[in-house]
């Protein structure tokens, strides 16, 4: 996702791009405008261990690249490109610098968008991420709502998180207060079906009306949905990268990480929830699991009326007469 502006600023040096990519990320860049084709990658399944590597690095030396761009500080990328024998091979200096021809060096400060940016020698400049839904994705998202009862004035939630201690545990009452305002719409993965499930239940036991996408909507599918949200409230997470390329505002809940590592929300209406001041805070780059002190106070600590409070400086649910 924050490698798009990156795409955009060499498809227009060189022309259009191909991306290797995982295969859960292919559909949200195959329809950018930036991109000739996605090379899918399953370095987890089918494409596993040296051979997965050595039958990537054949296809690649069989299209003849000139340049290989590495934004990622991955040896498995960067033996990719050598051994495609890609004549210009430009990479970070922290990562593996004897694979590259070219070093160009990554910030440690700064928006991981921008940092990003600097692989092509484009300094910082406030680019946000950008994703195109086809025609089919916009009809099958309007017909899911409908279909719901779910009306131009909803709000967003994205509750779930691949690091456990990133998840916020309070979305349920969130959405039973924000219910009696707007309709609501979860949206995440499969493996946030039941979590969404909780969610629903407690909206309809309120007289509200909730929808789950997860699991039911496509990757690009939810992205509609987020933009036809009036707001979306997200842990730090993929979702909130969605919210920032299609324009909609931002309520973004930090825990076991924060804003400065690079990867918070940067338009003029987002907004970000955290406990500033817990000394056990940030307490890793990722997230891990659990809470390694066991009391998960970065997020136990942030109330439903932080967030409420927070929803309300977007202005995204007030009353247009």
């Amino acid at each position: 996702m924050l490698t798009t502006p990156l795409l955009e600023v060499l498809a227009a040096r060189h022309g259009p791009v191909d991306v290797v990519t995982t295969p859960a990320a292919a559909a949200l860049i195959e329809t950018h405008p930036a991109v000739r084709r996605v090379i899918p990658y399953d370095k987890k399944g089918r494409d596993r261990g040296l051979g997965g590597l050595f039958r990537l690095a054949r296809a690649l030396r069989a299209e003849q690249y000139e340049c290989a761009y590495l934004p990622h500080r991955s040896l498995r990328t960067a033996l990719a490109a050598w051994l495609a024998r890609i004549p210009q091979r430009v990479g970070f200096d922290d990562g593996w610098r004897s694979l590259y021809t070219d070093v160009r060096r990554r910030a440690t400060q700064g928006h991981e968008i921008d940092r990003v940016l600097a692989l092509a020698g484009v300094g910082v400049h406030h680019a946000r991420p950008a994703l195109h839904v086809t025609l089919a994705d916009r009809a099958a998202t309007e017909g899911f709502l409908r279909e719901h009862g779910i009306r131009e004035r909803f709000v967003a939630l994205a509750p779930g998180s691949i690091w456990g201690s990133k998840r916020w545990p309070y979305y349920r009452e969130l959405a039973e207060r924000l219910a009696a305002h707007a309709g609501i719409v979860i949206v995440g993965g499969p493996d946030d079906a039941g979590l969404a499930a909780e969610i629903t239940a407690a909206v309809a036991r309120s007289g509200g009306r909730a929808v789950s996408g997860c699991g039911r909507l496509t990757v690009r599918q939810s992205v509609e949905a987020i933009r036809r949200a009036a707001v979306l409230v997200t842990n730090d997470s993929a979702p909130l990268h969605f919210a920032q390329a299609v324009d909609t505002p931002t309520v973004a809940i930090f825990g076991s990480t924060a804003p400065s590592f690079g990867f918070g929300p940067r338009g003029p209406r987002d907004r970000v929830v955290q406990l500033d001041g817990l000394l056990c805070r940030p307490c890793s780059a990722h997230g891990p699991p659990s809470c390694p002190l066991g009391h998960h106070l970065c997020m136990k600590s942030l109330s439903v009326q932080d967030v409420l409070h927070a929803i309300e400086e977007t202005g995204a649910l007030r009353r247009r007469d």
